[in-house]
This record gives C-alpha cells, structure tokens and sequence, in this order.
C-alpha cells in the first residue's frame, strides 16, 4: 500500500435540536400549560488510534467527516434524541494540527487514544423551562447552539526504536530485509525506497524491535531537496539512529558521504542530531578486512561524533545479527532505564 503521511480533513459537529414550543391541549384542559421539551445534543466528532492502519491514505478520497444533528424537542415534555458521536480512526503517531493557524491540537501514539476536534453544539430549551411563578405561560425557548467546524491536518510520524538513515543506495532497504519480515524493493540504484517502511526485528519470541527504514537522503535535504523534510521528520520517534555508509567506496568520499548526514541533521533539527547516533559500514564483503580497519581509523580520526561503528555486509548478513543484538540490548537498558 502506497504511503501517505499528510492529509488535510474537515470535521463537522452537529447542531444541538431547538427547544419546543408547546402547551398541553386536551379534553377538559383548556390551558394546561407549557409542556415543550428540550432537543437533543449534537454529535461530536473524535479522533481515535487504530493500530490496523499504518497509512493516511484513506482520507485522500475521504475529506469530510460530519456528525449528526440533534433532534429537536417536542410537545409533551418529550426531550429530542441527542446524536451519536462520531469517530474516525487514524493510525498510531498521527500529528493533529489546526489547518487555519497551525495549532497542534494533539498527538495519538497509543491505542486507545482518543483526541475531541468538533464539540457537539449545546441542546435548545423548551417553553415549559421558562415556566415560573409569575409567567405561567411562558412562549420563549432557545435554539440548539452550532457544532464546532474545523478544518485538520493530519501528519503520520512512524514509530519505531530505530531509524535508518544514509545516502541513496547505501544498502538501507537491504538491511532492513536481512533483519527483518519485511520486503522493502531492493535495486542496486539510487532512490528505491520512496516510502518510509517499517521492519519488526525479532531476537527470540519475547524480544523485538521495531526499525523504520526512509528514503536515502540527499545534500539540501534540511532545506527540502529530494522531499528531504518529509523524509527526516519520520526519525524524531526514534530512540537511536544508525548511521548506512557504502564503505566500498574511496575512504575520502566514505567521510565525505558521513559528513553530508551529520550535517543534514544539524541544519534540520539539534534534538534529532544529538540522538545516540551509530555508524553502519555496509558492504564489508567487497574489502579486505585490512582496508575495512583502516577506514575505520580514518573515519574515528577525522569525525568527532562517531559513537560506535559496526562493519557488516547486507547483502549476505555478514555482522548484521552482532549488530541486531547490541541494538536489542541498548534498547532493553533504555526501557530499564525509564522504568
């Protein structure tokens, strides 16, 4: 299914049902009085996580979502049916955003969430309310208020423990199918992943991780080159990155490709690129193990803020599963140590 991380929506509440206007008429009771009921309450509408969806595809042919109206009040004090709430389901880490002045109204992480974006407009009341001592017949009553309209901006943000990041063609998709269930397309060309995937690694049936695989990054991508922003706001939920490099290249432009990430964080967002960050030098296989070494001293040597690098080789899994563990690992103390 095509990935679709932004939609714009508009949400309607109902109106509430306008009071009655009403005075009992029966044999032998000429003026018996007001007896017009109050209507009934608008509808409201939720937003609520399904964890089924992982797309918000559905609302590219679906923009309008509108609840019911309540009904109006009627004679014999009889109160108007107030209408059914409406709720519409998005997927677990929708951003929700108010379209006209950009306030973020809330976010769903979490199934059972529940987020309130169109209040229910208010019941009118009936005549026999505005009965008392000295107004026994009372002709007033009061319309049922307007249900709240909005126009929305839902924003998905994959949730997962890590996210890949690198260049275009750096071996990110591989990786994610060597670990994982998933089948991201896999070509030996530029720009194959179009859509951010997600991958559950599981280390033995207690243990799992989730990783989030994006689309290669390019040079300009924090200022929106090759739908760059698109792309890394889907890492800000991760809790580590690690860092794809195709270590068959020239060691110059191994460090070269690096410092283009390293940077591309920087300029996009400081919280994301003071995440725990770990360097992945991909396709080993095509090396001696000798070269693979000394790129591993000129990269300690020439960038800074290089936490732990791991050598592996996607294609065949060579490393990938010492790499699945320290990850599962770092994962475990983190929860412990939230905990």
């Amino acid at each position: 299914m095509k990935f679709v991380d932004q939609a714009t929506i508009r949400v309607e509440a109902g109106k509430g049902g306008d009071g009655c206007l009403s005075f009992r008429r029966e044999k032998f009771i000429a003026k018996g009085g007001p007896d017009g009921g109050d209507g009934g309450d608008g509808g409201s509408v939720y937003l609520t996580v399904d964890e089924g969806l992982n797309t918000l595809v559905d609302f590219r042919h679906i923009r309008l979502f509108k609840a019911k109206n309540g009904q109006p009040g009627m004679g014999r004090e009889r109160i108007g049916k107030s209408s059914e709430d409406l709720t519409v389901a998005v997927p677990s880490g929708t951003l929700v955003y108010d379209d006209d002045t950009d306030e973020l109204i809330g976010d769903l992480t979490k199934k059972g969430d529940k987020l309130l974006v169109a209040q229910g407009g208010f019941h009118g009341l009936g005549n026999t309310r505005f009965k008392s001592s000295v107004n026994r017949a009372p002709r007033q009553t009061t319309k049922g208020s307007l249900g709240e309209e909005r126009n929305l901006r839902l924003e998905l943000q994959v949730l997962a423990d890590v996210g890949l990041l690198g260049l275009p063609n750096a071996g990110k998709s591989s990786f994610i199918r060597a670990v994982s269930s998933a089948t991201p397309k896999v070509a030996d060309y530029p720009f194959t992943t179009m859509y951010p995937s997600l991958g559950v690694v599981r280390v033995d049936s207690e243990k799992s991780f989730v990783v989030a695989d994006i689309p290669g990054l390019i040079e300009g991508a924090s200022h929106g080159a090759g739908l760059g922003i698109a792309f890394l706001k889907h890492l800000r939920r991760t809790n580590l990155l690690l860092h794809i490099v195709d270590s068959s290249r020239d060691p110059e432009d191994v460090v070269n490709d690096i410092n283009i990430i390293i940077e591309e964080l920087k300029q996009f967002d400081t919280e994301l690129y003071k995440k725990p960050r770990w360097l992945v030098l991909n396709k080993c296989d095509a090396l001696p193990e000798e070269l693979i070494d000394e790129l591993s001293d000129v990269i300690k040597s020439e960038i800074a803020d290089i936490n732990k690098i791991f050598k592996i080789s996607a294609i065949n899994k060579q490393g990938c599963f010492e790499l699945v563990y320290a990850i599962q690992q770092w994962t475990e103390n983190l929860k412990n140590n939230d905990d």
